[in-house]
């Protein structure tokens, strides 16, 4: 196993925030893994697991050892008449799974298609997009204890699964290292397209049936019309969690602005679009510097060629303390920041 020194990270972030790494390696088998847990660079150092590097915001250099998962590889393990379960690396593209699941009409991640990132990183954020979250399709996970080397399997109720939560992203943070993840695939899924920007696709679209390539292609069509590509402008895609309110404040906010957005869940709470909240605070395309809200949605900050990730988070604080002297509505980070 090769450790790198001063390796930069700025191609692996999606902000292209310049930073580096104090000690860097790469694994991509568990062997290695279990051969770094008892060296003395990853003993003697602070050390982050990095996948894709798409919820991730550095505001300095890294004096650790950053580990980069690449255990790759996608298998089916099981199926019976209704479902089939389906493996995959950690370090497998997020969007490389999506495609080998619809592909074989296997529903259950398809409004997830074209999220960034690896597959180990997908349970500790629970992601989710267009009324679907990970939870929903997810069966188990496999990872490494950092602490005694132990191989672990995680079930759902492990999890401890939220709102672009886990238990992954609080009481055991920094813990683990998620080298597999199980999802429990239908052959006869209920299709999702209540968000109206994806039923205004699909009437555009002429199409009179439904069906996971199609939906797949809907939810594309909307994130590329919302969303920059990392590629061409450096983003983490949403900045900001949609925050969560109780019946008054939606009362109140809903009397006076009768074109709000919102989501209502089972415990008598609403999600408010963060974006809509950005939008009305008149920042949707706004600028500072070397960092704005992209033009198309107010919830992702694009860097334009900030050279340190603080003037990101400048910006970001920013913009919650215009939402919370308008509102009195708190925002809070989905992108994890180092």
């Amino acid at each position: 196993m090769k450790i790198q020194k001063e390796h930069p990270l700025k191609y692996l972030n999606s902000f292209n925030v310049p930073a580096s790494a104090r000690y860097f390696t790469e694994v991509e088998k568990i062997e290695n893994l279990q051969q770094l847990l008892s060296e003395s660079v990853f003993k003697e150092n602070s050390h982050l697991i990095l996948g894709g590097g798409s919820n991730i915001l550095f505001s300095k250099n890294y004096n650790g050892l950053v580990i980069l998962n690449k255990i790759g590889g996608i298998n089916i393990l099981m199926e019976d008449e209704e479902n089939v379960l389906i493996s995959a690396g950690g370090g497998e593209i997020w969007d490389d799974l999506v495609t080998f699941c619809i592909n074989r009409n296997l529903g259950g991640i398809e409004n997830l298609a074209l999220i960034p990132g690896t597959v180990g990183a997908a349970p500790i954020q629970n992601i989710g997009a267009y009324g679907v979250e990970l939870k929903d399709s997810f069966h188990s996970l496999k990872a490494i204890s950092l602490k005694s080397g132990e191989e672990i399997e995680f079930n759902q109720s492990d999890c401890e699964f939220g709102y672009r939560d886990s238990i992954f992203k609080s009481k055991v943070k920094g813990e683990f290292f998620i080298y597999e993840v199980v999802l429990r695939l239908s052959k006869n899924p209920t299709l999702n397209i209540s968000y109206s920007s994806l039923l205004e696709e699909f009437e555009i679209s002429g199409e009179e049936k439904l069906n996971v390539i199609l939906v797949s292609e809907l939810v594309k069509q909307v994130r590329r019309s919302k969303l920059p590509e990392p590629s061409e402008i450096g983003n983490a895609g949403s900045f900001f969690k949609n925050p969560e309110v109780d019946e008054l404040i939606w009362n109140q906010l809903q009397t006076e602005y009768p074109d709000l957005h919102f989501y209502k869940l089972e415990n008598n709470s609403y999600k408010i679009p963060a974006g809509w909240l950005i939008e009305k605070c008149g920042l949707k395309g706004y600028r500072s510097g070397n960092v704005g809200t992209y033009p198309n949605q107010a919830l992702v900050i694009v860097n334009y060629g900030a050279e340190s990730g603080e003037e990101i988070i400048k910006f970001a604080e920013m913009i919650k303390s215009k939402v919370m002297e308008k509102f009195q509505i708190e925002l809070k980070p989905e992108v994890n920041i180092i």
